[in-house]
Order: structure tokens, then C-alpha cells, then sequence
């Protein structure tokens, strides 16, 4: 079997590779890629939350998206690093509409299955119309597993 991972960089993309490890038997997956779209024409082409450097602080200038993006998926590669020595991983970066790229992707890779998150970057618990999740599922050449956002739950304090 051939996946495909998508990452936007978010906490919840990562979740979405660890839920797809929790159950898959890697004995009968054979290659995993890990794609990252950078997005041309947003205002903020990528965010990395989940690599070592996300944190650190950096100059807007010195930023580069395509780097951030290439951090992002080595984080996510970096997952299956001791899963199934049979398991091929692999990276791919590229730029345009996140949802056109992850088709395009899966029918160049003759991928079989694609992971997704939905309600990226952990903003919400509900699924938005026209998100990059519901658009996958529509248009792709293979089943999506789409992994949701759990909501958090409250503490509450003893009075």
C-alpha cells in the first residue's frame, strides 16, 4: 500500500500521522509520502509548529517558507523513522492550492490512501465548508482518512 501524508505544519497534521501509525499494519505498507504545500499567494505561505526551530525566534525577513515547510515533513518523516525497516519514507515540498497539489500528488504516486488533517492549526472543532479536507475527499482517486481535531477538554477547579 502506498500513503500519503499531508502536513500544513499544525500540531494536528502530526496528530494525523501518529493516528495513522496507531493502527496500520507496516508490514503491508510500502511507501509513505510526506507532502508539504507552500501556498503562493496567502499572506503567510507555511507555518512550522511542529519542527525543533518552530519556536525560535526569527527576523520576518529571514524567514523562508520553503524551509519551514521542508522542516515540517522531516518532522513528520521522522515519525516512521523506527516503524518497518520494509516501509519506504519519503518528502516532498511543493507550492500551490493545498488541495489540488494532494490530488495531484496521489495520482502521479499511485498513492492508495491519503491522511489528512481537518481543522488545522487546532482553531476549532468543527469542520468548515470548502476546507482542504472536504475537498480531498471529494475529488481524490482513493479513500482519505481525515483525522478531526479532538475538542479540549476543561479542567475544572475545586471550590
Amino acid at each position: 500500500m502506498h500513503v500519503l501524508i499531508a502536513t500544513d505544519g499544525s500540531r494536528q497534521s502530526l496528530r494525523a500521522a501518529r493516528h495513522f501509525k496507531s493502527f496500520a499494519d507496516p508490514g503491508k505498507v510500502e511507501q509513505i509520502l510526506v507532502l508539504a504545500v507552500t501556498r503562493p499567494l496567502a499572506s503567510v505561505s507555511f507555518v512550522d509548529e511542529i519542527s525543533a526551530d518552530a519556536k525560535a525566534p526569527r527576523q520576518l525577513t529571514g524567514s523562508s517558507f520553503k524551509a519551514e515547510a521542508e522542516a515540517a515533513v522531516a518532522v513528520i518523516a521522522g515519525e516512521f523513522d523506527d516503524w518497518s525497516e520494509t516501509t519506504r519514507v519519503r518528502t516532498r515540498v511543493r507550492s500551490g492550492t493545498p488541495s489540488s497539489e494532494i490530488i495531484r500528488a496521489a495520482k502521479v504516486s499511485g498513492i492508495e490512501l491519503i491522511v489528512v488533517a481537518s481543522g488545522s492549526r487546532g482553531l476549532t472543532d468543527k469542520v468548515f465548508i470548502g476546507s482542504t479536507a472536504q475537498r480531498v475527499q471529494s475529488t481524490a482517486p482513493c479513500p482519505v482518512l481525515v483525522v478531526r481535531p479532538v475538542p479540549r477538554q476543561r479542567r475544572r477547579t475545586k471550590a
